[in-house]
């Protein structure tokens, strides 16, 4: 036995599923959204910089948004943002267990020092 609940499975780390129904049921129009804060995450963020980062460079639809008052220099920092988002969940992605142990010994070690 590994000591896995029978209810949850293995870890998989680049597993994600997301899924859009958008029929409403009889009589009504109910709305919900739910999002995993998870290093999984990272795939979707990084697919949305590469799609905008080809955009940005092409400035396709660029004119709708600074025709409205956005700047250029916006978009950049927005890309660079997301680049910066990217590389803090690939961080976490490869902490491994050893690191969190190493810090909440580190953390039990200050509390019995003070």
């Amino acid at each position: 036995s590994s000591g896995i609940n029978a209810e949850y499975g293995e870890w998989i780390p680049n597993n994600i599923k997301s899924t859009l129904c958008d029929v409403p049921s009889y009589e009504s129009n109910p709305s919900a959204t739910f999002i995993g804060n998870t290093t999984a995450m990272s795939s979707l963020i990084q697919r949305t910089c590469n799609h905008f980062s080809k955009m940005f460079v092409k400035k396709a639809f660029l004119h709708w948004y600074t025709g409205e008052g956005m700047d250029e220099m916006e978009f950049s920092e927005a890309e660079s943002n997301m680049n910066d988002l990217i590389s803090e969940y690939q961080q976490y992605q490869e902490a491994t267990i050893d690191d969190e142990e190493q810090t909440e010994t580190e953390i039990d070690r200050s509390a019995v020092q003070a």
